[in-house]
């Protein structure tokens, strides 16, 4: 790999701000440029993604981020750790790197034109060389390390009900062999073919029990779009699963990744706090405390609009019953007439951690958040302001939001 030389980091560098200002308008390009040269690459990525503009979006800041940091690499570890995951789970390779320079450079002097010289443009090759060997490097231990490689044949062989959004699918390997393990916290990516796209599409979805190798369970919510938004379409993967994968059905599952995942080791207490489907990643890591006996302080927090959308609700009732270390605290935003407080639900309105201090603010305690984006900053930040150290504060990005 060719080292980038002082005056090819000061251009690179020089150029972070082309892309805060320029940066969607030439990723949106840049995907357009390579799924018309790779039409077979859609299948790696999200289509829907691609068309409400939050993929290029994501990518350009990440573009930008690395620009502004080609100096200080080392502060962008834990985007490299991030981004390696979401690869590994989608089984990028190292053949699709050179695809992807080629394209974002060519993309880059499609929109700017004579407003970048050549000299910028080599430094920026460089510069994208340098940052696909990390990535490569980064994906190829988390490779090594999977329980095996690309994807999977599943069969479902359950098909459970959790809500009127939300339904779980137990996925046992076709070929009869162990599940494999996980750590808790952790999704897989799962695909189905498109018909309306012409294409495979696979979308990640957070394990929702503990890891016993017997079957991997994801609880799927169904994303119902919103009629009187444009922007907000049925969610195409989520729908087929919820009306065309029965129990007998195959799919093709990669091997879990994901490096928001509950610290086993610790016992110290432990602060589950979820809104909506973030209870998926946070229903695994409680089962697999409870399954270990756990004796650490547990306080599950969660948050829905009411009990008709409240997935796990009678195993998190019975579960905080049998076990006298954990607590439940749970929050519905739209109490309905037959909602049951203290059987349903435990506070009506928003998660407010001042209605539950004497359970969420304990010594030591590790919180791990999963959510909404809005509820998970705003979570973040009453902990904070309430002294927690930053690094005992873990959330779950999914899609292509970004919390900070």
């Amino acid at each position: 790999m060719t080292a980038l030389t002082a005056d090819q980091i000061a251009r690179v560098k020089a150029t972070a701000p082309v892309f805060a200002e320029h940066g969607t308008t030439i990723t949106k390009h840049f995907y357009q440029r390579m799924f018309n040269a790779h039409p077979e690459l859609k299948n790696l990525f999200n289509q829907t993604h691609q068309k409400s503009g939050s993929q290029p979006e994501t990518l350009a800041r990440a573009v930008y981020a690395y620009a502004a940091n080609i100096d200080n690499l080392g502060a962008l570890s834990g985007a490299v750790t991030h981004i390696a995951h979401k690869h590994a789970s989608l089984n990028i390779r190292p053949e699709h790197y050179p695809i992807v320079g080629r394209h974002l450079l060519g993309a880059v002097v499609d929109v700017l034109g004579d407003a970048v010289d050549q000299a910028t443009l080599d430094a920026w090759a460089v510069a994208y060389a340098q940052l696909a060997q990390i990535m490569i490097g980064a994906e190829s231990k988390l490779y090594e390390a999977a329980p095996w490689s690309g994807f999977r044949p599943f069969k479902v062989v359950r098909k459970q009900v959790e809500s009127d959004e939300i339904t779980s699918f137990y996925l046992a390997p076709a070929d009869g062999a162990p599940a494999g393990g996980f750590e808790p916290g952790q999704y897989v990516s799962v695909t189905r073919f498109v018909d309306q796209l012409g294409v495979d599409q696979p979308r990640q979805y957070s394990l929702s029990d503990a890891p016993h190798g017997r079957w991997l369970r994801i609880s799927v919510k169904r994303e119902a779009g919103n009629s009187a938004a444009a922007d907000v379409q049925p969610g195409l993967v989520s729908n087929l699963m919820h009306d065309g994968v029965e129990q007998g059905a195959i799919v093709h599952v990669s091997a879990p990744m994901g490096e928001f995942t509950l610290d086993r080791n610790k016992s110290t207490p432990v602060v589950l706090m979820s809104g909506g489907v973030g209870i998926t990643p946070m229903a695994s890591m409680l089962a697999t405390l409870l399954a270990a006996r756990s004796e650490r302080q547990i306080t599950f927090a969660h948050a829905c609009r009411n009990a008709r959308v409240h997935a796990f609700s009678d195993w998190l009732r019975r579960s905080a019953a049998e076990h006298p270390n954990l607590k439940r605290a749970v929050f519905y935003e739209a109490v309905s007439a037959d909602d049951q407080p203290g059987k349903d639900y435990d506070f009506e309105g928003r998660m407010d951690i001042a209605r539950i201090e004497a359970d969420v603010m304990l010594p030591d305690a590790d919180y791990y958040i999963c959510g909404p984006v809005a509820f998970m900053r705003a979570q973040r930040e009453a902990l904070l302001a309430r002294g927690v150290d930053a690094a005992r504060i873990h959330t779950e990005i999914f899609g292509s939001g970004m919390l900070d």
